[in-house]
């Protein structure tokens, strides 16, 4: 059967008009289509916060948990139904902070789930306080003369518990954010996708830089399997290698060719390079690394874990609960 975006939609979406969750949303209903992964066989679970309704508005199995459980109850999910295809949907804060011990180790377990980050670096459901990802300086109702701290950058928490697979898009980029999920999707093992957006009434303007096509053309690179790091308005700039960084290059300047620009590999094991164009920003005079920046096979924690029973359920002379009961020494108390 043939499944279209309409086949996974539910009820009427309640978000502030313009919030980066809309887009999301239907970008995710687009690329569950084109995985074509029947709805009865996929499941949506989250947390707490704005992006958390999201499962209301999923004809799926759907749970929404509770703060920052998401990761756990998508773990469960996962290991007791391996057919199931598991799409956890989490926040900046809800994933990053209280649920940040949950990420990690789903990470390092390599659980085969998909872990949607809808970053707009602020707590919107509870009304504008500073969250993990928000910059040093920035001025919140929790920070009114800016933080002082410094924020987790999700791709180096990623990297660092060992994570295989690192996507990001723009929620306001269709094809984009489509792409990286059904990669995320086709990827054995616990994947990541980062999605940039907008809250429009807390933190609006937070990617103004890349919210646009046009800012994504001048200020983002869009990363492609085995193809050269070019971006520009007419990919007329590139990234070269200088010593242990990277440094922006203008084709046709001092000799530069388009052979002399770094090819993007994102399935080699060594993250250095990953982790270096998952941290550039336009501060630092670098392009914003969109698509997908890591994609490493593994094995995976649930496919082991279920190895490992049948194994052990081989060698045993019991196979359920009861059967373990009637093993020992029986007696009966009258």
């Amino acid at each position: 059967m043939t499944y279209t975006a309409q086949d996974y939609k539910k009820g009427q979406p309640r978000w502030c008009p313009g919030c980066g969750d809309h887009f999301f949303l239907a970008s995710l209903h687009k690329a569950m289509a084109e995985l074509n992964i029947p709805p009865y066989e996929t499941a949506v679970i989250s947390g707490i916060g704005c992006s958390s309704r999201l499962p209301y508005y999923m004809n799926t199995y759907a749970m929404q948990t509770i703060h920052g459980r998401a990761a756990a109850i998508a773990t469960g999910a996962k290991v007791t139904n391996p057919n199931l295809t598991i799409w956890q949907v989490s926040g900046d804060g809800d994933g990053l902070a209280i649920g940040g011990n949950h990420f990690i180790h789903a990470l390092r377990r390599n659980i085969n789930i998909n872990i949607i980050l809808l970053n707009n670096r602020i707590y919107g459901l509870t009304k504008g306080q500073y969250s993990p990802t928000s910059p040093r300086g920035f001025v919140s109702k929790s920070s009114p003369y800016g933080t002082v701290e410094d924020p987790f950058r999700p791709a180096e928490l990623a990297f660092g518990a060992r994570g295989k697979f690192f996507a990001r898009a723009v929620a306001t980029d269709s094809a984009g954010v489509v792409e990286i999920m059904k990669a995320g999707c086709q990827h054995k093992g616990a994947s990541v996708c980062e999605i940039l957006q907008h809250c429009v009434i807390f933190n609006e303007g937070a990617y103004d830089s890349v919210y646009t096509s046009p800012g994504r053309k001048t200020n983002a690179i869009y990363l492609k399997q085995g193809q050269p790091m070019l971006f520009g308005e007419h990919n007329e700039y590139g990234l070269m290698q200088e010593g242990f960084g990277l440094k922006v290059v203008k084709i046709g300047e001092n000799g530069i060719t388009e052979n002399d620009i770094l090819v993007h590999d994102a399935h080699t094991e060594d993250a250095t390079l990953h982790m270096k164009l998952a941290l550039m920003d336009n501060e630092s005079g670098f392009p914003v690394a969109l698509g997908v920046i890591r994609d490493v096979a593994g094995p995976t924690y649930d496919q082991a874990v279920n190895e490992q029973i049948e194994e052990v359920k081989g060698k045993k002379s019991y196979h359920n609960f009861t059967e373990l009961l009637e093993t020992n020494d029986i007696w009966e108390v009258k």
